[in-house]
């Protein structure tokens, strides 16, 4: 059952995150997964001309946390409780970075999530993210 659209979580996002809003956009949002890109600049670069690792790390993150929110609503206060990155190869360099986003396991109060990053055009992921949050009880 999916409790936001695609234009809700955009919308969300731009409300509650306008920081990083622009940054990421919505490929896809659907019942079992959730595409997100991150929209690669200079700013996510690193020397060598590599996408950053705490770039890769705030796209699965917010890939996880948009999929979560798609599913039970918008609730700002889910955290981030747990996380682990592990970079499987170097991204192509210039090209933006997508997250296919599946929940595992969706709790009262925890959601288990994982997401496969991929550099646009290679078909090998170039990072895998798994990663806990924590929902706050409804008031």
């Amino acid at each position: 059952m999916q409790a936001m659209d695609r234009a809700a979580l955009e919308a969300f996002l731009d409300l509650e995150f306008p920081q990083v809003a622009g940054e990421f956009a919505l490929e896809e949002v659907g019942p079992e997964r959730l595409l997100v890109r991150l929209r690669v600049g200079e700013r996510h670069l690193r020397p060598g001309g590599t996408v950053s690792g705490p770039s890769i790390f705030a796209l699965a993150d917010v890939g996880i946390y948009l999929a979560i929110l798609a599913r039970i609503g918008p609730v700002a206060l889910a955290v981030t409780t747990n996380a682990c990155v592990d970079f499987l190869r170097k991204p192509t360099a210039g090209c933006d970075l997508l997250a296919e986003v599946r929940i595992l396991k969706l709790g009262r109060s925890l959601a288990v999530a994982d997401a496969l990053v991929f550099s646009e055009g290679l078909a090998e992921p170039v990072a895998r993210a798994s990663m806990t949050y924590a929902i706050p009880p409804a008031r």
